[in-house]
């Protein structure tokens, strides 16, 4: 290996003098923790709850724990946010027999949310909310309120946040690509001197086909996955254990509703996943409509898995998807890369694990 500074100039990719990460090419990845710090600390802080509603007074004061890591990494002018974290929001609540009279009871508690991953972007987070001074009937009560009305205007404000990381989260505008100069017909000066511009004619075609090939790769943002993985079992087993519901709660430890015939329908993954059968022959192809629950609606890919037994008690399966969104519905562009690393990780590594199908 070279060292620092000895490499072939020909693959080194040098600053700019001007320091431009033109289009923002070259990977980049920031780190947010602090932002997102602050960010949450803002969205959660003096929260009010219940203002007097039911003779309750519930707020939020701060964030008092926060752990993790958060990060962007940009590529190519696409943001891949990251982070796994967790959090504690400390609150305090009261509780009276009518308006105007004194507090009954004061308590205090903490609202814990103890992982909040870019990979579960799709799925809120758990909310765990614990009184600390009393385990009466008031604190009880106090604490159901906050559950009943605070705990969806809590989630809100995380959804905020999701939000907000998938659009590049504190180098937002950093990530913009700047805007080629406008058509004037004047062309830039060169040495002092004006070059002078094409013929209309002669830009407009080019131009026009540049922004239809754009407007077209916009329109698409699709993208098709190909695995191909190896098992030691037949073709008919392996087959049989991807569409009964019975094996799949066992390997995936979740629910899942599973139709055996063509139009049927099935869940995966507690709902996650759902889809219908367009075609199966048992043994050699599935067929399926598969969508997951973090896409925008509408939008469903094609799966398709073809069994090979190119020798006895060995079976190769070809999986192709066609139609995978690059974004989800909050704009995280991780898309592929989750559900590549879905098929491998939650599903064909688990089926060789707890069936001894080799690894």
């Amino acid at each position: 290996m070279a060292k620092f500074g000895e490499g072939d100039k020909r693959w080194i990719v040098e600053d700019r003098p001007d320091g431009t990460n033109v289009h923002n090419w070259h990977w980049v990845e920031r780190d947010c923790f602090e932002w997102s710090r602050s960010f949450l600390s803002s969205l959660l802080s003096n929260l009010t709850i219940l203002d007097g509603e039911g003779d309750l007074t519930i707020r939020t004061k701060t964030v008092d724990r926060f752990d993790g890591e958060a990060y962007v990494n940009v590529r190519k002018g696409k943001i891949i946010p990251g982070y796994e974290l967790s959090l504690t929001l400390s609150w305090e609540g009261e509780g009276r027999n009518s308006a105007g009279d004194p507090p009954l009871l004061k308590v205090s508690g903490f609202l814990e949310v103890p992982y909040l991953a870019d990979e579960n972007a799709g799925e809120d987070p758990e909310v765990k909310i614990t009184v600390r001074d009393d385990d009466g009937p008031v604190g009880r009560r106090i604490k159901d309120a906050f559950i009943a009305k605070g705990k969806s205007l809590v989630l809100d404000k995380i959804r905020a946040y999701v939000q907000a990381m998938a659009k590049g989260g504190p180098v937002k505008d950093e990530l913009e690509v700047k805007k080629a100069p406008s058509a004037t017909g004047k062309a830039p000066a060169v040495g002092g001197k004006a070059v002078p511009s094409a013929p209309a004619s002669e830009n407009a075609a080019p131009a026009a086909a540049a922004e239809a090939k754009k407007e077209k790769k916009v329109k698409e943002g699709f993208r098709t996955i190909t695995l191909t993985e190896k098992f030691n079992c037949r073709a008919c087993d392996l087959y049989e254990i991807l569409m009964d519901e019975s094996r799949w709660k066992g390997f995936t430890q979740s629910n899942a509703r599973i139709s055996k015939e063509v139009g049927g329908q099935f869940s995966l993954f507690d709902g996650s996943i759902t889809g219908a059968n367009e075609e199966l022959q048992e043994g050699k192809l599935i067929v399926q409509k598969w969508r997951s629950g973090s896409w925008a609606e509408g939008i469903h890919s094609t799966l398709r898995l073809v069994f090979d037994e190119p020798e006895q008690g060995v079976t190769v399966v070809k999986l192709t998807q066609t139609d995978v969104p690059e974004e989800d519905k909050y704009g995280n562009a991780t898309v592929v890369e989750n559900t590549e690393r879905g098929w491998r990780e939650l599903i064909f590594n688990k089926i060789r694990g707890l069936f001894g199908f080799g690894i």
